[in-house]
């Protein structure tokens, strides 16, 4: 089943539930989505955006949360970082499962030899290789520094 009709089915479940938090996390997914299936339309693709598109929504909308509740913990409003913890929750049920350290690890060293990077200078074709294998199962936030990393120890 792709992610939209999982996301719309979720939708009519929690409607059916009444979980009101829940819903409305549902049809912010739903709306972000629409947008960009408009902002596609716009660049002549008239399918709208693909489930690698809607990964990288969903990726793009956790970390909003992320850096939001971290925002709001810091000011001690710690009812309101609650609420994005929990739209985080429902979020990543969307996302395919996070990689281990350990496989992060061996996805990185893969895209160098997959790349044939050779120095700090190719980090973008790893980046960019990792990107597309692994979209919504690493944070590419952590993931860069391992890169580089790696790239200056080759």
């Amino acid at each position: 089943m792709d992610l939209r009709t999982r996301i719309n089915t979720s939708i009519k479940q929690a409607m059916r539930d009444k979980d009101s938090a829940r819903l409305s996390t549902l049809r912010l997914i739903n709306a972000a989505i629409k947008d960009r299936d408009i902002a596609a339309r716009g660049d002549g693709n008239e399918d709208g955006v693909g489930d690698e598109e809607v990964l990288g929504i969903l990726g793009k909308m956790v970390k909003q949360r992320k850096d939001t509740a971290k925002t709001y913990e810091e000011a001690g409003r710690l009812d309101l970082s609650e609420r994005e913890l929990s739209e985080i929750g429902v979020i990543e049920e969307f996302l395919p499962r996070k990689l281990s350290d350990d496989e992060v690890a061996g996805a990185v060293d893969a895209a160098v030899v997959e790349t044939g990077a050779s120095s700090i200078r190719d980090m973008g074709r790893v980046m960019g290789a990792l990107k597309a294998k692994y979209n919504g199962q690493m944070d590419f936030g952590a993931v860069g520094p391992m890169v580089k990393d790696r790239l200056s120890n080759v």
